[in-house]
């Protein structure tokens, strides 16, 4: 297949291949070139041979075949009346994120004519922008002064209180003393009754040198949070730290509630620990096992009646927290701000939606809860916009249950990376975050997708970031995301599990800067829960890219597959530790 004109300059660099049979005389062009995007296959295949005397695309466009030569054969100088020497620049890494930095030099003056005139100049041998902005003062009245290009402007502050909490059992009252965290064990009776789907439950404390124990599938971690003054994403909120609660299920046949792969096993070698939606180190895990009725688990109410349930007993123990004065060992204090002149840039984040048994309730009463929360299937999976400090304040219960490796649960969100890292860079103006379902009909996918390019374009931002968790059905929704954004200008980035088992099924022309979440070694859905998903490296990564591609920085194509040694020479780029995989699914 001959390469068109109108990707030609994407690939002067690549090696330049005949397609066909070529004949002594000819002047070549775009069309007698093979396509170097399929160079991968036909060398595995034994079809191609590449030389390293071989010319590259931009060497050898417009000279003159001097000797016939056959078809997918290296074009060598020995065969042309003339060669094009490249200008000088060296060819272009191929990486699957790239994330070169550049450092801009920036001088900006005022003149009497009413502008602004600004030149960005870059170290690289790239031309300089140049831009003249109006000034604009109100009529009549003397101007004010304007505001620094990134002044920091606060809308409105959260500030999180982490008490200390050592110990945790479950005994005959609900009570915190002393850092000690007692749930009344009776409550379970009265936490069934908030679901007829609800069986039973049971409740047990796993401490952090007792995890070599057997769990079923592990459908959630939630954090206990609650509000002591103001509403989700102001005020202060208290959270209790060094504990988590863990919901698993089955079904009354023992059916695992999950969907794509289960996490059922040994709870040490199953969770993905200090990972941003899993337990810490050190955390006291409680326990929360619900059996659900038989063929529900497939369903929405049946998963979504465990989690109801579950927070019941959290609301418990949320109430106690409420009144208890003890240890802060941390004051995390979140602001929401506008940073004016800065790239304006959004978060958007698909959160499964598919109508069967995928759904996430938005801005409970209580962080991470479920009472007074709307759910986006219900919602229509349209976009739905949060400030960056909703989300910190808790504002996603996740009920999703795809695959444990790339299932993104109720804590991920309260301390999402992508969030912390947008909202911490002084060099960006982070509007918001945007969360939009996935349905399952392909025509509810194009409906919301289009939706949410609407309102990208209606915030007027320079940048976006786009996540999604799981793979496969729902990336159709990401791709058309991404597409929606690209076609109305705006760069975008996506971040996604793709690795070699959620290999990209669909694409775009937009779909050129991708950051791969993947830590294990095979690139498999692995089944420990939380593994798979945004951490620190990747959101630094994500971040550093979209900054690059809305400089106009250039961004190399991936490898046809995927390699570790590619995110790790762009952590290295960016003073992050390497990622080290897991191998076979063995957490070390």
């Amino acid at each position: 297949m001959s390469i068109t004109m109108e990707t030609l300059e994407q690939h002067l660099k690549d090696p330049a291949i005949f397609c066909c049979r070529r004949q002594k005389g000819l002047v070549i062009g775009a069309a007698d070139l093979e396509d170097p995007t399929l160079f991968d296959d036909m060398v595995e295949s034994g079809l191609l041979t590449l030389s390293p005397d071989g010319l590259q695309i931009g060497q050898v466009l417009g000279s003159t075949l001097l000797e016939d030569v056959e078809a997918l054969t290296p074009i060598t100088r020995d065969v042309l009346d003339r060669v094009n020497e490249p200008a000088g620049a060296p060819a272009e890494r191929k990486m699957q994120d790239s994330t070169e930095t550049f450092a801009p030099v920036i001088k900006t003056s005022a003149g009497g004519n009413g502008m602004i005139h600004i030149e960005i100049g870059r170290a690289e041998k790239i031309e300089n922008l140049v831009m003249d902005i109006p000034v604009f003062a109100a009529a009549g009245a003397a101007a004010e002064e304007p505001a620094a290009a990134g002044e920091k402007r606060v809308i409105r502050t959260l500030v999180k209180k982490h008490i200390r909490i050592t110990d945790v059992e479950i005994g005959s009252e609900t009570a915190i003393r002393d850092g000690k965290i007692t749930i009344d064990g009776s409550i379970v009776e009265k936490a069934v009754l908030e679901d007829p789907l609800c069986k039973s439950m049971k409740l047990d404390v796993i401490k952090p040198e007792n995890r070599h124990v057997y769990t079923e599938t592990i459908m959630d971690v939630c954090p206990i949070a609650t509000k002591v003054e103001g509403e989700l994403g102001s005020g202060v909120t208290k959270v209790a730290d060094g504990v988590v609660f863990m919901l698993t299920g089955v079904d009354e046949d023992g059916v695992q509630v999950h969907e794509f792969g289960s996490s059922e096993g040994y709870l040490d070698e199953k969770m993905y620990f200090g990972h941003p939606g899993c337990a810490d180190g050190n955390d006291i895990i409680i326990r929360c096992h619900v059996v659900i009725q038989r063929l529900s688990g497939m369903t929405r109410p049946g998963p979504f009646a465990a989690h109801k349930c579950q927070d019941y007993v959290i609301q418990a123990v949320r109430n106690e927290l409420k009144k208890y004065d003890g240890e802060v060992v941390r004051e995390e204090v979140c602001e929401d701000v506008r940073r004016r002149g800065n790239p304006r840039v959004v978060l958007v984040k698909e959160i499964m939606g598919q109508g069967a048994m995928h759904d996430n309730v938005i801005c409970p009463n209580e962080p991470c809860g479920i009472q007074g929360g709307q759910k986006n299937v219900d919602c229509g999976n349209v976009p739905i916009i949060l400030t960056p400090n909703q989300v910190r304040d808790g504002s996603i219960h996740a009920l999703t249950c795809i695959g444990p490796a790339t299932k993104e649960m109720t804590r991920h969100y309260i301390r999402e990376p992508l969030v912390e890292g947008l909202a911490a860079d002084t060099e960006l103006d982070l509007v918001g975050v945007v969360f939009v379902g996935s349905p399952q009909v392909n025509d509810e996918k194009l409906w919301v997708s289009e939706r949410l390019g609407s309102l990208l374009e209606s915030l007027d931002i320079d940048g976006c970031i786009i996540t999604t968790e799981g793979f496969g059905n729902n990336h159709i929704d990401f791709i058309q995301h991404i597409g929606q954004a690209g076609k109305r200008g705006i760069p975008v980035v996506g971040v996604s599990f793709c690795a070699y088992q959620g290999q990209l099924v669909v694409g775009n022309e937009y779909a050129t800067a991708m950051v791969e979440e993947n830590m294990d070694m095979g690139g498999f859905e692995n089944n420990v829960a939380g593994c798979s998903c945004v951490t620190r490296e990747v959101a630094a990564r994500a971040i550093q890219m979209l900054k690059n591609k809305m400089a106009g920085v250039a961004i190399a194509p991936a490898p046809k597959k995927w390699s570790n040694d590619v995110i790790n020479a762009n952590n290295r780029l960016l003073g992050l530790p390497e990622t080290v995989l897991l191998d076979n699914g063995t957490l070390h």
